[in-house]
Formats: structure tokens, C-alpha cells, sequence
């Protein structure tokens, strides 16, 4: 069985990948103004999971859990924020 500072490696190393899988659909809204491609209820749906993967860390004293937690959901809160900004200031079709 690995050391708890190997098993913390591995769990910050995920976390970092993870979170890391949400900066191009940032920079992607964030240059081109629109959640067009987004889907709000899978985000939604992500951001729940990541609430609750941060409770988890806490509740299991991980900072692997903890921190990379942490930034997803302040990456997700931004996007879905984003996206709802977007979708309110595009112009209605008919």
C-alpha cells in the first residue's frame, strides 16, 4: 500500500487533470461570448458532483479533494455564470 503522501500525489495529479479539463471551455466562452455548445443542465449536473466531491475531501481531511475541488467549482460557478450572462444578452430569434 502506497504512502498517504503517494496516495495525496495521485489525488492532486487527478484533481489537477480535472480541473484542468474546464479551462478550455472557459477560454472558448469567454472569447467567443456565447454558451451556444453548452449544455446548462450537464453543467449544472457537473457542478452538483463537484459540491459534493468537496464535502467528501472535508469530511475525509484530504487536501487533494479539498483544494482541486475548490477550483472546479469556482471554474464552474464562472462558466455557468458565463452562460447564463450569454444566453440572457443573445439577441431572441424568430
Amino acid at each position: 500500500m502506497p504512502a498517504r503522501w503517494m496516495t495525496e500525489l495521485i489525488g492532486l495529479l487527478a484533481g489537477f487533470c480535472t480541473t484542468l479539463s474546464l479551462v478550455p471551455q472557459l477560454h472558448r466562452m469567454w472569447r467567443s461570448k456565447s454558451a451556444h455548445d453548452l449544455s446548462l443542465t450537464m453543467f449544472f449536473v457537473f457542478g452538483l458532483g463537484v459540491v459534493l466531491w468537496l464535502l467528501y475531501g472535508i469530511g475525509i481531511r484530504s487536501p487533494a479533494v479539498i483544494t482541486t475541488n475548490s477550483v472546479s467549482l469556482v471554474l464552474v460557478i464562472v462558466i455557468y455564470s458565463l452562460a447564463v450572462h450569454y444566453e440572457h444578452a443573445r439577441p431572441a430569434r424568430h
